[in-house]
C-alpha cells in the first residue's frame, strides 16, 4: 500500500508537459479541478476522461504507474461509493430489509467515483512532470501580489514544496521500518481494526523521530548555505512563458469551453 502512493514524485521527462511552465501547470490543473465539479453528466465526464488519458499519453508517464496511486484512495472510494449507495433516496432498484438502492443513489456514486479519480490523476500528473524546485518558483511568482498584504509568499511555497517532496521519502521510511519491525515479529495483517491500529504504534514512534532528524538536517544545510528567506535571494533559472505554454493552454481552453457547452446547453 505505501508503495502505491505516487504523489510527491518527480519522474525526468522532455514531454510537453515536462517542458511547460510551472505556472502554466499549477493554474491548468486548477482549472481542470473546477471542470470536474461543474460537469454532471456522463457523457462530457466520459469525453473528458478521454482527454486525461491523452495528457498522460502525451506526458510520456505510464499509464500503469498513474492509475499505481489510486490504490490508496480505493477504500475512500468505496466508503463514500458505500454511504451514497444506501443512503440517497429516490427511484428504488432494490430492496431487501433495510438495504435501500435507488437510481439517485447510483448515480451519484458514479460521478463521485469519477471526480475523485480524475482529481488524483491530476495532481499527480502536476507533481509527475514538475520538480520540486519549479514547483515553488512557480507558486511563489503566481502568489507574489499576496506581499503587499504582508502574506509571507515565499516561506508559504517553500513549505509547500518541501512537504510535497518528503511525501515519497517518509513513505520509503515508513516502509523500511515495517520490514524492520516485521522482521523482528511484528504483525501488521492480523486482527480486528483495533488491533491493527495498535500495532502501528511501534512503527510511529521510530517515524516521528526520523521525521525530525530530517527537519533538522534540513535546517542545518540550509543554515550553512545563509538561507534567510526571500530577502535579497535571485534565481539561477529565470521562468518565462514559451510556445509550449501557449499551445497546451489554448487546448485545455478549447476542450474547457467545448465540454462547459454541452454540459449547460446540449446535454
Amino acid at each position: 500500500m505505501i508503495s502505491d502512493i505516487t504523489l510527491g514524485q518527480y519522474i525526468p521527462g522532455n514531454s510537453l508537459l515536462h517542458r511547460a511552465d510551472p505556472r502554466t501547470k499549477i493554474i491548468l490543473t486548477l482549472l481542470y479541478m473546477v471542470i470536474i465539479f461543474l460537469l454532471n453528466s456522463y457523457t462530457t465526464y466520459g469525453i473528458f476522461v478521454l482527454f486525461t488519458l491523452l495528457v498522460i499519453i502525451v506526458s510520456d508517464i505510464p499509464i500503469r504507474y498513474t492509475l499505481k496511486g489510486l490504490k490508496p484512495i480505493l477504500f475512500i472510494m468505496f466508503f463514500a461509493v458505500a454511504i451514497n449507495v444506501f443512503t440517497t433516496q429516490g427511484t428504488p432498484v432494490f430492496e431487501y430489509g433495510f438495504i435501500h438502492i435507488t437510481w439517485e443513489g447510483l448515480d451519484l456514486s458514479g460521478k463521485l467515483a469519477i471526480r475523485l479519480v480524475l482529481l488524483v490523476v491530476s495532481a499527480s500528473l502536476l507533481t509527475f512532470t514538475t520538480t520540486p524546485i519549479l514547483l515553488t518558483d512557480g507558486m511563489e511568482l503566481l502568489m507574489k501580489p499576496l506581499n503587499r498584504i504582508g502574506v509571507p509568499v515565499h516561506e508559504i511555497a517553500m513549505m509547500m514544496s518541501i512537504a510535497l517532496r518528503f511525501i515519497p521519502t517518509l513513505l520509503l521510511e515508513t516502509d523500511k521500518i515495517m520490514k524492520a519491525q516485521a522482521a523482528r515479529g511484528a504483525d501488521f495483517d492480523t486482527g480486528n481494526l483495533l488491533q491493527k491500529a495498535k500495532s502501528f504504534i511501534p512503527v510511529l514512534v521510530p517515524l516521528f523521530i526520523s521525521a525530525f532528524r530530517r527537519a533538522d538536517e534540513l535546517a542545518t544545510a540550509m543554515e550553512a548555505r545563509c538561507y534567510r528567506g526571500s530577502e535579497g535571494r535571485t534565481k539561477m533559472k529565470q521562468l518565462k512563458f514559451t510556445g509550449v505554454d501557449v499551445k497546451i493552454s489554448a487546448v485545455m481552453a478549447v476542450i474547457t469551453v467545448g465540454l462547459l457547452y454541452l454540459q449547460f446547453f446540449k446535454v
